[in-house]
């Protein structure tokens, strides 16, 4: 699997995100005809390669159409919150009406998004980055998440800002992501809520949440955006420095403003991860471990929640017989995810089942190399999985469905074409 690794050494925003991903590769019109599925009217987009420190990148722009957008304080083609330049009030305002003529409030962005013909895949993964903005906003203003309203412009922004992100990355090739240290600036910004200091109320709380450390340095500019936090809090496993990465593709997605002690750019390095564990070629990676103790659950129910779970994109679940308090017989409900879905996974934990709380660990994998070949037995041919460690086949895992339907067509049993295609790879 590819390796993202963001390295936001001067901050993230949505169109420096976009404009990332369309340096190292992304196809605009691939974007641009994914985001029309989505129906939203009121604005057309921009790609431009230009340089920023004499770094050359790409600037990705929306431009709005609207008569809202015409008829507000805006520019027609403004680099939305992204440029860092414009009043936070333009994100996200919180009262429904605000004077620009409409609002969508997260419920129905999320309806819009469901109600859309984008991939399963891209409709979930964009609910969930909003809902970390919507939570984040209904903290700060005491007020329920799906209730925070995103005015018309703002919403435009947010929405393309989110989606198209989230498009990107399947147009990636879905990468596990990395991101290098979260860093902001100092200062003030203006916002809906008065004069406050960096980070934004919205970007401390999407952060904070996530469990993600800040580190502010001397830059007297905001870098980090809610948008951008938001997309890093949902995607990225872990936040550090590059390690044991082969760059392939270089990408830049330029900012608006010139900021005083960098330049205002988001370097995206897509590349592939090399292990360095004693030698051997086996493939790491980081999971969520997610855990709760049940006494009080059906089996029904709980059956049910395995199945629903692995359908979700779980990566295992398990439940286990234990005894708790009182000599009470019960379950350890277990379920491995990647981090990014962590939340996810703990919200269905805590919906679906009687728990009350979920643990959550994060653990490293060390997975043998896979390949998958057909090979040809006595009864047909048989897909199998391979396991490789330094070149090595140690493991052996013939394909239930296929071998099931080579049992069935030859009248054999399954346990002989197991063996014959075992057999056949030895």
């Amino acid at each position: 699997m590819k390796t993202l690794y963001l390295d936001i050494f001067s901050g993230i925003s949505g169109d420096m995100f976009l404009g990332s991903m369309l340096d190292l590769g992304v196809e605009f019109d691939a974007l641009e005809a994914e985001l029309k599925k989505l129906n939203l009217e009121g604005y057309t987009l921009s790609a431009n390669r230009r340089q920023k420190c004499a770094i050359d990148g790409v600037k990705f722009d929306v431009h709005l159409t609207c008569g809202d957008a015409a008829d507000s304080d805006h520019d027609h083609s403004h680099s939305h919150e992204h440029s860092h330049e414009h009043s936070h009030s333009h994100e996200h305002s919180h009262g429904g009406d605000d004077g620009h003529g409409h609002s969508r409030n997260f419920a129905q962005i999320s309806e819009m998004i469901h109600a859309s013909a984008l991939s399963d895949w891209v409709k979930q993964k964009s609910v969930a980055v909003f809902q970390r903005v919507a939570n984040a906003e209904g903290k700060i203003h005491g007020m329920p998440p799906f209730e925070v309203h995103f005015h018309e412009v703002g919403a435009v922004d947010s929405i393309i800002d989110i989606v198209g992100g989230c498009i990107a990355l399947e147009l990636l090739g879905k990468p596990r992501v990395r991101s290098g240290p979260v860093i902001e600036g100092t200062g003030f910004i203006m916002c809906a809520h008065g004069r406050f200091p960096i980070p934004a109320p919205a970007t401390l709380n999407i952060l904070a949440e996530r469990g993600v450390a800040i580190t502010q340095c001397n830059e007297p500019n905001e870098l980090i955006t809610p948008t951008g936090a938001a997309l890093i809090a949902e995607f990225a496993e872990d936040f550090g420095p590059m390690h044991n990465l082969t760059p392939e593709k270089v990408g830049f997605g330029l900012g608006t403003r010139d900021c005083e002690t960098r330049p205002n750019v988001l370097r995206a390095v897509l590349g592939k991860e090399t292990p360095s564990t004693g030698g051997n070629d086996w493939e790491t990676d980081t999971i969520s471990v997610l855990e709760t103790n049940l006494d009080d659950i059906s089996s029904e129910v709980l059956g049910d929640f395995v199945e629903r779970a692995l359908n979700a994109g779980a990566l295992d679940v398990v439940h286990t017989p234990i005894q708790m308090k009182k000599n009470r017989p019960g379950v350890q409900l277990s379920v491995l995810c990647a981090e990014g879905d962590a939340d996810k996974f703990s919200e269905m934990i805590l919906r679906e089942t009687s728990a009350f709380g979920v643990r959550r660990t994060s653990t490293e994998r060390r997975k043998l190399q896979r390949e998958t070949k057909t090979v040809t037995t006595p009864h047909g041919e048989v897909t199998v999985k391979l396991g490789l460690l330094k070149g090595e086949i140690v493991q052996v895992a013939p394909e239930y469905e296929s071998c099931r339907a080579v049992a069935a067509q030859a009248d054999v049993l399954l346990k002989a074409v197991y063996d014959a295609a075992v057999a056949a790879v030895r």
